[in-house]
């Protein structure tokens, strides 16, 4: 696997050196490691306070990096899908028991889009089968929402809008502060999934105006198992982990530590590298999509710029004719290359992508989709490679 080339970085980032150097006082066997923190965070002993130290120190570190107003709005948890479902149900029955409060007994109206990751669709599902009403937002060609049709999806009882901060297959960036604007003027809650977008765009929590936000630590070179849920003060949450109590009673459970400061390193970086490295990747995502477009059959699935910073700078996704994207994905691992041809969470799905669907991609073109994803230690030279590797592919 010396010379394996690895293109998927929406999937799953490489662990980051940063993240590594957390973990390795914890990874001795025998001990507890008081200076590792190897105890148990709600332990009274020196173990145990040592532990929940380093968790606070992890936690205030991460508030810090992505300016939210204090470190108690971080909640740990055990990834994006777990954060998604916590924002979805949390928000929407603490929103919905609110409004009992005050005398309101409709069952709810919650608004979604329709290129969301399933984290956040099959919540939705789940919610309207118990009588919350839900509207799916569409997209256009290009994959973004349109202000105007979230303002005309509100209803009297709408009390929650979920649209993700920037997609995972296509990479487009959605406007989320306008958004979150429109909804708070109608009185809902707004959460957004920024799984992607952290360490790729600017993510500061007080600009953006989401009331819950989620993220993911494996994305960014963190350990797979580990990432959080913003969660703004005196926002209404219902807690659906029940038990210790932990995190303040919202995700009950014995605390990651060692997970929380890898992550605490791998968001530290991630931040520091952000516009450096946003630079570097559009420059070569560019370069790669005007190259992919040259090429006989294969056509840019969304029309990006250059320098346009409505689409991520580290994906480029194409459409490949007469091709279906599971043997292009397996000759090309073949030949050292990996790529997916989508979100890796539908990857042994037969079906073709729900997303490129809103878009209106037809079902033959989505068949072909290839999604080509960098990060920190991608090459041009690797590049130019997969170019080769992926003619010879079509070619065949």
């Amino acid at each position: 696997m010396a010379d394996y080339v690895y293109l998927d970085y929406a999937a799953t980032a490489p662990l980051c050196e940063e993240a590594a150097q957390a973990l390795r006082g914890f990874l001795e066997t025998g001990a507890l490691h008081l200076e590792a923190g190897g105890g148990n965070a709600n332990s009274l002993h020196t173990p145990g306070r040592r532990a929940f130290d380093l968790m606070e120190k992890a936690r205030k570190s991460i508030a810090k990096d992505l300016n939210a107003s204090r470190p108690a709005e971080i909640i740990f948890t055990a990834g994006a899908t777990e954060s998604d479902n916590m924002a979805l149900f949390g928000l929407t029955r603490g929103a919905l028991e609110q409004r009992h409060k005050q005398g309101k007994h409709s069952a709810g109206h919650i608004i979604v889009s329709a290129v969301e990751h399933d984290a956040v669709l099959e919540p939705a599902r789940r919610l309207e089968r118990e009588g919350v009403a839900v509207t799916v937002l569409p997209v256009n060609k290009g994959g973004f929402v349109e202000p105007f049709q979230l303002e005309a999806a509100f209803r009297e009882d709408t009390v929650l809008v979920s649209v993700m901060m920037a997609n995972s297959e296509v990479g487009s960036v959605q406007p989320v502060q306008e958004l979150a604007a429109i909804a708070h003027k109608h009185g809902a809650l707004f959460h957004t999934d920024a799984t992607q977008a952290l360490g790729k765009i600017p993510v500061d929590l007080q600009k953006l105006g989401a009331d819950a936000v989620s993220f993911s630590g494996h994305k960014i070179g963190a350990p797979k198992g580990i990432g959080l849920l913003y969660l703004k003060a005196r926002t209404p949450f219902q807690p659906q982990l029940l038990g210790g109590g932990q995190e303040e009673g919202r995700r009950s459970g014995t605390q990651n530590v060692p997970g929380m400061c890898a992550l605490a390193a791998a968001c530290c970086a991630a931040v520091e590298m952000q516009a450096a490295e946003a630079q570097r990747l559009t420059v070569l995502r560019d370069w790669l999509y005007e190259r992919l477009g040259a090429m006989k059959r294969v056509s840019p699935t969304v029309q990006v710029a250059s320098g346009n910073g409505d689409y991520l700078p580290n994906i480029v996704h194409v459409l490949v004719s007469g091709m279906e994207s599971e043997t292009l994905i397996i000759r090309l691992d073949y030949a050292g290359f990996g790529v997916s041809g989508g979100s890796a969470c539908a990857s042994h799905s037969l079906e073709p992508s729900h997303v490129l669907k809103a878009m209106g991609v037809s079902a033959d073109k989505a068949y072909g989709a290839l999604r080509i994803s960098m990060g920190r230690y991608t090459t041009q030279e690797q590049l130019e490679a997969f170019i080769a590797a992926l003619q010879d592919c079509i070619q065949k």
